[in-house]
């Protein structure tokens, strides 16, 4: 399920409390908020109950997520219904697509506001203009403070056939190369190491802006960035991977030799079905291309199961496919129908149990697969990224290494004390599936 962040600050009689749910791509948006409030005199709290307006950032990408949203929403207007809360306002995903009815449904909520209202938001609080072109001086980061996320596009274009994201974020609105450059300078001189470039699809990035950019142009300027010591790429279609993005992965400085790309599935039947462009022997290519170019490269990837229409023959085929490449790291997600899509015209065929099964074979593998990987790395050393004490074990800290992304990937535990944030080299001396321990 996805995390709620909040965040707090001292100001006004005004007291706002934000839960933000859902993706990385909705955090940044939450902390654009948050800062803005707070740059215009805002309290914000981190108790729901000391506050006198909640916001609500939600998500409504797969069912399970709706369904957290919907849960928060009603946990905050019981507390307006108490007679604890004077007002409760709705931003995000879910209240972009639903609007409509959830204002039929929930008359507890006081307003809705579609994704990146950072204006209306603003104005409706606040009651002065918000400064929503200046997105970078009004974050305030709800990460640590050592590594951000750098959200480099808002919405897609794409049209695959399960997913509701164009319909809820609209067509790909990049922003302008230097604006994300100020924005990651400035974000460094606020103490940030770790750049985590994100978008709906990095890999188009700068398509549609006159003249056309593109994302290796991009990630060459961050990696000259003075002071920034790590930049790890996120959402990276294959089907849109240009092969001029190989030697600027292999050769910058400071881009991560780490690699989040989807496939989604590896049965041409099934690519076709999902309208993801690349066949299974495209996706094959392009991968063992990637691993050739970049020995040391660590892929991550994320796969559907029970997509309508899915046979055991189309789902042996993806099995095949994950033993054959060995990801170093796999999400697996069943399939939800999600209405107005295209997929939502065709049977859900599949049945749940079917589903469950599938994923757990799926997960089953990449168990196998990450353990076997895991224990390779004992004995060795690898620079480790440090990010918060153990709050288990005293006078152990939680990092990550280079092939490690925050809140998604493995954790390396590290027995001793350091800042957060340091980047350490660290001698593995056991390892799990998941987690590596070093010293």
């Amino acid at each position: 399920m996805a995390k709620r962040k909040v965040i707090s600050s001292k100001h006004s009689p005004k007291k706002v409390h934000i839960i933000s749910l859902g993706c990385v791509k909705n955090t940044v948006d939450s902390e654009i908020i948050a800062g803005g409030l707070e740059a215009a005199g805002i309290e914000l709290v981190d108790d729901a109950e000391k506050a006198s307006t909640i916001i609500i950032n939600t998500c409504g990408f797969i069912g399970d997520a709706k369904e957290e949203s919907v849960e928060v929403i009603l946990d905050a207007a019981q507390l307006k219904t108490e007679g604890k809360l004077e007002e409760l306002l709705v931003a995000g995903c879910l209240s972009a697509r639903y609007q409509k009815e959830l204002t039929v449904e929930m008359p507890e909520v006081d307003k809705f506001f579609v994704t990146e209202d950072f204006r209306n938001i603003f104005d409706h609080i606040a009651a002065k203009p918000h400064l929503a072109d200046d997105p970078d001086h009004r974050r305030k980061l709800l990460t640590p403070r050592h590594y951000a996320y750098l959200k480099i596009s808002e919405g897609c274009d794409n049209v695959c056939s399960f997913c509701a994201i164009p319909l809820m974020r609209g067509g790909q609105r990049s922003r302008s190369l230097d604006s994300l450059v100020t924005e990651a300078k400035s974000l460094v001189a606020r103490g940030v190491k770790e750049l985590i470039v994100i978008a709906q699809d990095s890999t188009t990035y700068g398509w549609d802006l006159t003249p056309k950019r593109y994302l290796h142009e991009l990630l060459a300027e961050l990696d000259q960035i003075d002071g920034l010591d790590w930049i790890r790429l996120h959402y990276a279609h294959p089907s849109h991977f240009s092969r001029k993005l190989i030697p600027v992965l292999k050769n910058a400085q400071k881009i991560l030799p780490y690699l989040d790309i989807p496939v989604q599935h590896a049965s041409s039947n099934m690519l076709t079905a999902m309208k993801r462009g690349l066949d299974a022997n495209g996706l094959r290519r392009l991968l063992l291309d990637l691993r050739n170019e970049i020995p040391d490269l660590k892929l991550r990837t994320s796969v559907i199961v029970g997509f309508p229409g899915e046979t055991q023959a189309d789902f042996d085929t993806l099995l095949d496919f994950l033993e054959e490449i060995q990801f170093d790291r796999l999400g697996v997600f069943r399939y939800s129908e999600e209405e107005d899509t295209s997929a939502a015209d065709l049977e859900d065929d599949v049945s749940p149990d079917v589903k469950v099964a599938r994923m757990d074979a799926v997960m089953d593998l990449q168990h196998s697969i990450a353990f076997n990987k895991n224990q390779e790395l004992i004995g060795s050393e690898l620079e480790v990224i440090i990010d918060a004490p153990d709050p288990e074990n005293e006078g152990q800290m939680l990092g990550r290494t280079v092939w490690d992304a925050p809140d998604i990937d493995q954790i390396v535990f590290v027995d001793g004390e350091y800042e957060l944030g340091s980047i350490i080299k660290l001698k593995i001396t056991d390892a799990g599936p998941y987690e590596l321990y070093g010293s």
